[in-house]
């Protein structure tokens, strides 16, 4: 492991066992990421006898640290946030871990903080590192009985789409480890939701399989001409079966245009965990619809290991996919605005928009553009922004501009260089439209 990394983690146990309070508050993102590692957390902690308070925050930035401030709690880990939030939460009379991985600001130690960030450390924390692997190593540090909770690290690697590209860095020696110890198994195909073939493609919204996702008219007559039954599951297909259906499917995002990086994620290594009801990636999307969905507390519990809300959640998983689909298929049949150096569309929901923008930039567009989500809610606009490698490579970093942009405004905003995201006045919203596109220009133009 990193030595800076790995003497910070130690730090951050020794601030545990030194601590006078029985109580540790945790607070942590919405998301698949943020949800496992508050999970991993909450149960690191409960098993060492803390009384534990989990919150899960889609916002944080201004209300909802609020509330934990006038709580005067004595210790409080942030876990996927927190770097973005040291401005406000240096000022809490509280002892601070915080467990993150997104883009830091200018890094000043804080008597009160300590700061164990991912890119702090030479770790790329968009594509090496996620919440929920920081807060599993720092927890098997805790206590190496927590090891055991490795499968939720993985539910939010993929979760944070870090599997693009091939899984790297910090995060492949935490999934070498799960295949190690045998808590998970690895196997190679596609993602598979659905007692049968025909809902698992219906289903199935990333990858999203224009003419396939949410049509059965077109899944049906898909899987008749490669006779296939549509009432089958798809481990009872044969080799052949497997290898026609898997070759339709890239031959349909290859018509797309989608890009070669895109490509390798559809078929690829997969991993099962008993802990996670099977195939990560489709427990990891249930947990970020519960999330994304405003089913948070649904999402933690089924992470923590209720067998009742697991149940209850994959019955919301299938509707919130519904409404991923609606908005998809329009936006497949309507297309994005275009500004010169990126694309935008308007969306219903802020909690699913940024799913929605992450899904269409590799599966409806080139990869000429980034793609941004807009989202008009009562006095404020909501934006999500998603790029593609490619692009970051060139120069582009979508954290550094949604945080420019938003404190010209007074906003707020932030993330990593291939996603991010901002919240500000809607008065401002041509203001934002075209300072985007002169500050793209710079990065990438």
């Amino acid at each position: 492991m990193n030595s800076k990394l790995q003497k910070l983690f130690e730090e951050a146990v020794s601030w545990i066992h030194r601590s006078n309070t029985d109580k540790i508050r945790v607070v942590s993102h919405y998301d698949a990421d943020g949800i496992s590692a508050a999970s991993i957390l909450f149960i690191a902690l409960y098993r060492e006898g803390f009384d534990v308070h989990v919150s899960l925050m889609r916002n944080p930035f201004t209300d909802g640290l609020e509330r934990v401030r006038r709580e005067r709690n004595e210790f409080i880990i942030f876990s996927d946030m927190g770097s973005g939030q040291i401005p406000i939460i240096k000022d809490f009379d509280s002892r601070i871990i915080i467990l993150d991985h997104h883009q830091p600001l200018d890094h000043t130690p804080i008597d009160n903080i300590l700061e164990i960030n991912a890119n702090l450390c030479d770790i790329k924390g968009d594509s090496e590192a996620c919440g929920a692997s920081l807060s599993y190593v720092f927890s098997s540090i805790l206590n190496s009985k927590n090891r055991d909770l490795i499968p939720l690290a993985l539910t939010g690697i993929t979760g944070d789409k870090q599997y693009i590209g091939g899984i790297k860095g910090f995060n492949k020696e935490i999934v070498e480890e799960a295949v190690d110890s045998k808590q998970v198994t690895m196997y190679k195909g596609i993602k598979s939701i659905g007692e049968t073939i025909e809902d698992a493609l219906y289903y199935t919204v990333d990858p999203y399989y224009p003419g396939i996702s949410g049509n059965r008219d077109g899944i049906k007559h898909l899987l008749m001409r490669l006779h296939i039954d549509p009432d089958q599951n798809l481990e009872t297909l044969s080799e052949i079966q497997k290898k026609k259906l898997y070759s339709y499917l890239l031959l349909i995002l290859m018509k797309t245009g989608c890009t070669p990086i895109i490509l390798d994620t559809v078929i690829r290594e997969r991993y099962s965990s008993q802990l996670t009801h099977g195939e990560i990636e489709g427990f990891s999307d249930i947990i970020d619809a519960c999330g994304k969905g405003n089913q948070r507390d649904l999402g933690f519990a089924v992470c923590i290991g209720d067998e009742e809300a697991y149940r209850e959640s994959l019955s919301f998983h299938r509707d919130y996919n519904q409404l991923l689909l609606d908005e998809l298929q329009k936006l497949e049949l309507q297309g994005a605005e275009e500004r010169k150096y990126y694309r935008y569309f308007y969306s219903e929901d802020s909690s699913r928009s940024g799913v929605i923008a992450g899904i269409a930039v590799n599966y409806l567009f080139d990869d000429k553009k980034p793609l941004i989500s807009l989202v008009r809610h009562k006095d404020e606009l909501h934006i999500s922004s998603r790029g593609n490698q490619r692009l970051t490579e060139k120069g582009l970093n979508l954290g550094l501009a949604m945080r420019e942009i938003a404190m010209k405004v007074d906003g707020h905003g932030g993330g990593h260089k291939i996603a991010a995201g901002a919240t500000i006045p809607l008065d401002k919203e041509e203001f934002f439209l075209e300072e985007l596109d002169d500050i793209l220009r710079k990065q990438i133009g």
